[in-house]
């Protein structure tokens, strides 16, 4: 505990000088703010700039920056060091990764609110971002692990990351791409967050989200172990 607590408190502290990664947290929540309060569209779906920034927020913001911050910490060296102090895999991705998810969840959170969402609604909505997020998280540290700097991990993250995103608002548009869409998370998150009213999550969505996270979790150790940090 004193390790994880040690790696998140210095998270806390690099965040702070470096505004850049801050800004990935707010910014969505921000933009979904404006538009659900200032656009209004005949025949437009309810809290639709919500569900539709929600699963972009969950599929952006925790993987680019736990790419981004475990990148750049092998790239100074600073990851080496703290694997020599002893530091296991399940540590630091407990520390970073749950830094991470806290500060996602806060804008999470926020885009709850604008919805409106209260109740089971409400409880429903951060479980299924609480999940994307521990997702994009796992397949982040997965990324910034296996990349040798941060212009590496960058050049991986922008196309997973605009196909996490994007796939889910391209499915509303076309049946094919729908078809394989199902198989990612995203998607998944977006289906049950739009029929969150009559909220249900059939049996294809539990085999397919914990698929996704196992398969995320593995490729973290796989790369860890790859790199040479155990």
């Amino acid at each position: 505990m004193s390790n994880i607590a040690a790696i998140f408190l210095k998270q806390i502290k690099d965040t702070l000088k470096n505004k850049t990664v801050l800004i990935q947290f707010l910014m969505f929540p921000l933009i979904t703010l404006v538009m659900q309060n200032t656009i209004k569209l005949d025949n437009m779906p309810e809290n639709f700039f919500v569900n539709l920034f929600s699963v972009m927020y969950i599929g952006m913001a925790p993987l680019t920056s736990t790419a981004a911050i475990i990148s750049e910490e092998k790239e100074t060296g600073t990851l080496r060091s703290l694997m020599m102090s002893n530091v296991s895999p399940i540590q630091y991705l407990v520390a970073t990764g749950g830094y991470v998810f806290l500060l996602c969840i806060g804008g999470c959170a926020i885009l709850c609110a604008a919805g409106g969402y209260t109740g089971s609604c409400a409880a429903v909505f951060m479980a299924l971002c609480a999940f994307g997020t521990l997702v994009s998280v796992f397949l982040g540290a997965a990324i910034g692990v296996f990349s040798t700097g941060q212009m590496m991990a960058t050049s991986i993250t922008v196309p997973v990351m605009l196909v996490l995103s994007f796939l889910p608002m391209l499915s509303m548009f076309n049946s094919t791409i729908e078809k394989i869409a199902r198989f990612f998370y995203s998607q998944q998150i977006s289906t049950l967050i739009n029929k969150i009213g009559d909220f249900s999550l059939n049996l294809e969505s539990m085999v397919i989200m914990a698929a996704n996270i196992i398969i995320t979790l593995i490729l973290f150790l796989t790369a860890y172990k790859k790199r040479g940090l155990v």
